[in-house]
This record gives structure tokens, sequence and C-alpha cells, in this order.
């Protein structure tokens, strides 16, 4: 491991083979960096945190901090875990959970874009990409492959599906469901996230299925009970097609756009 002379680190913290702590870092108590994570300077990470193998984290980026919460006590620990491969860039902030119970979690693979910012509670998915300015509430989920633009904010408890994006500036207050393309302020389904599919791996037969599942959903005058019998009865079942019902099922008729549920 490399520890430059000007950081510190504490006793306590578990600092794995091929770390390098650059300068001016602080690394708190109860703090696991695994092998191979690179501080570069001037970050603090809080205790309680794990970084996982291969992260990279740039000047000024504050991991573990505590809760904006009025209730919360800071004197309990709580958990941050940061997957390994990740990049968390310039000035991003990233807060632990409010309970004992739970964790603030981003998955392997993800990138944080320069100050953005994760909400306590908040379980970011793998490959998750937050671009600049973002802010993620308290107690939200994105989803694996999810893509959040720059300057956009999501209220508290929001999910953003699987492979969906929510193009920059959106005002996110209900759930974005996964594969689409979702904008504006509110923030509505307007596409299917094309790219995405194919990016992925997504079938032409699961793509084609889908996009007639979204026309159903959002370009019909039918409602929510409708359109879900008609999605089933019209279009071959496939994974793809059953996890956006599956989502949408768990969210009420009003969060859903206004192409759903009138």
């Amino acid at each position: 491991m490399s520890i430059h002379p000007s950081a510190i680190v504490d006793s306590s913290a578990e600092i794995g083979p091929d770390v390098a702590v650059g300068p001016f870092c602080i690394v708190g108590g109860d703090v696991r960096l695994a092998r191979g994570v690179t501080l570069d300077s001037h970050v603090v990470i809080y205790p309680g945190t794990t970084v996982g193998e291969g992260s990279r984290v740039y000047p000024n980026a504050v991991l573990g901090g505590d809760p904006q919460s009025v209730d919360f006590d800071t004197r309990m620990l709580t958990k941050t875990t940061i997957g390994a491969g990740c990049l968390i860039r310039e000035a991003v902030t990233v807060h632990r959970s409010t309970a004992g119970d739970r964790e603030t979690t981003v998955g392997d693979g993800s990138m944080l874009m320069a100050n953005s910012h994760i909400g306590h509670d908040c379980r970011i998915g793998r490959q998750v990409v937050v671009t600049s300015y973002a802010g993620i509430s308290g107690h939200c989920t994105i989803d694996d492959y999810a893509v959040i633009g720059g300057f956009v904010g999501i209220h508290q408890k929001v999910r953003v599906g699987t492979m969906a994006m929510v193009a920059g500036w959106s005002r996110v207050t209900t759930d974005c469901p996964p594969y689409t393309i979702s904008a504006g302020v509110p923030c509505e389904p307007h596409s299917l996230n094309l790219v995405a599919l194919k990016r992925r791996g997504v079938s032409p037969e699961a793509r084609a299925g889908l996009k007639s599942a979204f026309r159903l959903l959002y370009r019909s005058d039918l409602n929510m009970t409708q359109a879900f019998a008609r999605v089933r009865e019209e279009i071959p079942a496939c994974p793809e097609v059953e996890s956006l019902l599956d989502f949408l099922s768990q969210v009420t008729a009003g969060a859903m756009g206004r192409g759903l549920g009138r």
C-alpha cells in the first residue's frame, strides 16, 4: 500500500493490498478499503464505509457522511458500501444509512460524476451512471444500468427501473419504469431506451415486445387494467415485458405518467 505522509488514516481502518491514499485524505475508523482502491487527494471517508476492490475516488469526495435527517442520532454507527470498480468523481457526496439494519449502497462498476449526491438509505445498482449535479434524495432505489442525467432532482423513495434513463434537468417525483427514457417537469416516460436495450444484448424479439407494450401502456386511451390485459393477450411473453409489468404493478396509477391509469 501507499499512504501519503499528509494523509490521516485511523489505526482501526482495514487497508487492503495495493491501496493508494493520496495527500490530505482522511480515513476514519471502521473503514475498509479493498484491494487496489485509490483515493486521489482530499478525500474524506467516514466510519462505517467500505470501498470495493479497484474503485477510485477523486479529490474532495466525501463518503459515509452523516445523513441529512433532522431526527438522526449522529452517535449511531451506520453503513455505506461502495462496490468494486466504481468511479467516484470530484466532490461527490454519499451519505450513510439512518438505521443499523440497512446500508446506503452503490453497486459494482457505477460512476458518480462530479458534484452528484446520493442521499441516505439509497440503493444504487450495478453499472449505474449518475451525471454531474444530480441529486438523489434518501431511500431511493436506482436499478442496474440506469442513467441519471445532469441536474436531475429525485424525490425521496422514488425508484428508477433497470436500463432506464432520466433526461437532464428533470424533476422526478414518481417512479420511472425500466427500459424507458423519462423526462420533464414533472418527469414522465417518453420512449423506450433502445440504445441501452441493444447495448445490453436484449433480443430483437424482446425489444419488439417492449415497443408494443409501451404503445398500449402510454400511447393509448386504455386505463391501467385494460392496458395490462391487452399486453398479456397480445404480446408474446418474455422476461423484459414481465419485468415492466411487475414494476408498474407496484406503483399507483397516478404515478405512472399521464398515458396510463387515466
